[in-house]
């Protein structure tokens, strides 16, 4: 694993009204469903995408806020695709002094090997590109990992799900994985896409393509989502925090799951937000509660 340097990558954007924006976010999300505790060791997931990057820019800002430590290494996993720019993304994690672990692996040919006709391509790469995010982590010893999904992440797999699978579920913003010992967080789930990709530009973030194979023409169900907020957007402007809102405000009563708990239903409408008792039990959990208003 390559050690840090003392720099402060973003000396040169720190004070800029958008980043701040973005960092008011993020700090939000961690103290509202505190996703960082005292002594945390997390695995921030780059892909060399533009919300990885700026997930990593976020947290290493925050971590030196922050008024309990934790620590932060950024991870990649090679998909082994061709031309995919590894290169490009270690230069930028050595050159801004992030603690980091490159990852190489061989899905590209498992994938090819494996995978059935007609299945979907990115469903069984996100499977094991997960797998290898937790095996990482764990190497490292970390019990965090850090995904770069936002706002329109959470929104659009709410759809998919209603649409396409008949479940009225999307993503968590905390929630211990699988395997039993990594916790997944999502800090940038108050984010808006728009906003990282102004970011992203503006900081000339050195976004590299995927390679992926079907890139463009596979998760076609997730554009038709994308298009469909769009258009609905243009004629209700807050429509997209409004369903944000939504998965944290549920009313079990009057949902058709007779699977719900009557106890729950019964003392109230809003669902109480399930959180990790381990975490909250720390007083210092909320890390960004101090700095949320800045």
């Amino acid at each position: 694993m390559n050690t840090p340097n003392k720099q402060n990558p973003s000396a040169g954007f720190k004070d800029d009204r958008l980043f701040r924006k973005l960092r008011h976010g993020t700090g939000k999300a961690i103290a509202d469903f505190g996703l960082i505790a005292k002594g945390d060791r997390i695995a921030v997931a780059v892909s060399g995408g533009k919300d990885s990057y700026t997930l990593l820019l976020l947290l290493e800002e925050l971590r030196r806020r922050a008024p309990v430590p934790f620590e932060l290494i950024a991870v990649n996993i090679d998909s082994g695709y061709p031309g995919y720019r590894t290169d490009v993304i270690e230069d930028f994690l050595r050159k801004n002094g992030f603690s980091y672990r490159m990852v190489p692996s061989e899905h590209f040919d498992i994938i090819k090997e494996k995978r059935r006709p007609g299945s979907s391509y990115c469903s069984i790469c996100s499977r094991l590109k997960r797998g290898a995010l937790y095996e990482a982590a764990q190497a490292l010893g970390c019990n965090k990992l850090a995904l770069g999904h936002h706002r329109e992440d959470f929104i659009e797999t709410l759809l998919l799900n209603q649409f396409f699978v008949g479940s009225l579920k999307s993503m968590s913003a905390s929630m211990l994985a699988d395997n039993g010992i990594i916790t997944v967080i999502r800090p940038l789930v108050y984010l808006a896409e728009e906003d990282i990709m102004s970011f992203s530009r503006q900081a000339q973030l050195p976004v590299v393509c995927c390679s992926c194979p079907v890139s463009g023409t596979a998760d076609m169900q997730r554009k038709r989502m994308k298009q469909l907020l769009e258009e609905l957007q243009a004629t209700i402007p807050h429509v997209k925090n409004s369903l944000l809102k939504a998965l944290s405000n549920v009313h079990p009563r009057h949902l058709l799951d007779t699977s719900l708990c009557r106890d729950a239903a019964g003392s109230g409408d809003t669902a109480t937000r399930h959180a990790n008792p381990a975490v909250l039990a720390d007083p210092d959990s909320p890390v960004c509660q101090k700095i949320v208003a800045e």
